[in-house]
């Protein structure tokens, strides 16, 4: 007798994709020349556009999904996508600032309505609760043209020395250095059925332990599973609750959409989905969280950033302005818009200070918060609840719960994520 064969299950290969075709949403090859074919959505729109009559949000919602799939350029073994968020900055910035600079009043009108744009742009994907690369874009391309008009316009005039060049030069390397660094892993808290377990080996062995005594009596494989996964997660919540009731305030808590237990301070971002130890805030600018592993990444980008911002434009006035103080030549520099070269030059720089004025209320209270050892996100939570102590007129709010004292509190803060501190299950229940 000869043993049976066993039949192997042959899997279709897939064909190799050329540079121009890609895998649609619907699953589906698809090829970038037809970006504008067999969209039943736009024709609709389109036809509804022309006869004047309304069209309903549905369809434009429909429209630009379809728009977000097929816009994409070729690439080795299929074209990629190309998120469209990160256009807009490329085109509208140098728009905006070269007709700010044709005159006084078009430069006031122009830098007063940037930060409107912006801010309602935020307004608007904060609402609806969506991560885009607008503001990651904003912030890469403004530096990379605020430093390309500097070459151009500023440095061939001649007051500009090799060495302040260079330092400039370094200043934005390390601003890109500081922001990679601070677009890294910011503490993300992963469930404990994955590889990278947010519990440690106790808790888990400890938590599947008493869920199979609690299930011991009931029979069926799949009885037992389902009853052990939903005991497990009453006993995360019930340690939960004890350990916020324990004396030394450690609160944990269940997160219901990560199923995980999380440490105390650590918070799920709506925009990421996943739960971020330490959480401060969601930085739409490097669109990312701050958190536990990157918040002192972020506080060395934000102050290079000052210095670098504050550095470049005195170096511009001094060149387009001369014999005059910074301060002053801001608001009086007669004769800049005589010549387009610096009326460009000291636009640019107007654009700057208003960035440089943003970043630095940022980084104000960045510093007060950590001085007080709070996160962004307990202050807002604390003004909701009403829990905290306002002073200087609401600029500083102190929940005292954490806080330690000034030199304390800047020691934790120096020491954030050094070690990880894991609690065993026994402990906690």
């Amino acid at each position: 007798m000869k043993p049976a064969k066993k039949k192997k299950t042959e899997e279709p290969e897939l064909e190799p994709l050329c540079c121009c075709e890609y895998i649609d949403r619907n699953g589906e090859k698809n090829h970038v020349a037809a970006c504008l074919c067999d969209c039943q959505d736009l024709d609709e729109g389109c036809e509804r556009w022309i006869t004047c009559k309304s069209i309903q949000p549905e369809t434009c919602e429909r429209i630009m999904d379809t728009i977000y799939d097929r816009l994409r350029i070729p690439w080795l073994r299929g074209a990629k996508k190309v998120n469209i968020s990160i256009i807009p900055p490329l085109i509208l910035l140098p728009i905006f600032l070269h007709v700010a600079s044709w005159h006084f009043l078009l430069g006031v009108v122009v830098l007063t309505s940037l930060p409107v744009l912006v801010l309602w742009y935020y307004y608007l994907t904060h609402r609806r609760k969506e991560q885009t690369l607008f503001f990651l874009s904003l912030g890469l391309f403004s530096l990379g043209y605020m430093y390309y008009v500097f070459l151009q316009e500023v440095v061939p005039r001649g007051h500009v020395g090799p060495i302040q060049l260079a330092t400039l030069t370094c200043g934005l390397l390390l601003i890109l250095l500081a922001l990679y660094r601070a677009k890294r892993n910011p503490g993300y808290l992963r469930n404990p059925t994955s590889n990278d377990s947010s519990l440690s080996n106790s808790q888990i062995d400890y938590l599947t332990r008493k869920g199979h005594e609690n299930t011991k009596a009931f029979s069926g494989a799949d009885t037992s599973g389902s009853l052990n996964n939903r005991t497990m997660k009453d006993d995360l919540k019930g340690s939960s609750k004890m350990v916020a009731s324990s004396p030394n305030k450690m609160k944990e808590d269940w997160c219901a959409k990560c199923q995980l237990v999380r440490p105390a301070r650590a918070w799920h971002c709506r925009l990421c989905g996943v739960c971020v130890r330490r959480m401060d805030h969601h930085c739409v600018w490097i669109n990312s969280c701050v958190g536990e592993s990157n918040h002192q990444a972020f506080i060395l980008a934000l102050l290079i950033f000052l210095l670098t911002s504050v550095y470049g434009i005195t170096l511009t006035l001094d060149t387009i302005c001369r014999d005059r103080s910074v301060f002053t030549s801001l608001f009086y520099c007669p004769g800049v818009y005589t010549n387009y070269s610096s009326a460009l030059s000291f636009t640019c720089v107007w654009y700057s200070v208003i960035i440089t004025a943003g970043m630095a209320y940022v980084f104000l209270i960045q510093l007060i918060n950590i001085s007080y050892n709070v996160t962004e996100r307990e202050v807002q939570q604390a003004l909701r609840q009403k829990t905290g102590r306002r002073l200087l007129c609401g600029l500083i709010v102190d929940t005292g719960q954490y806080s330690r004292g000034f030199l304390r509190n800047w020691h934790q803060f120096s020491t954030l994520g050094a070690h990880a501190v894991h609690h065993p299950a026994e402990d906690i229940v």
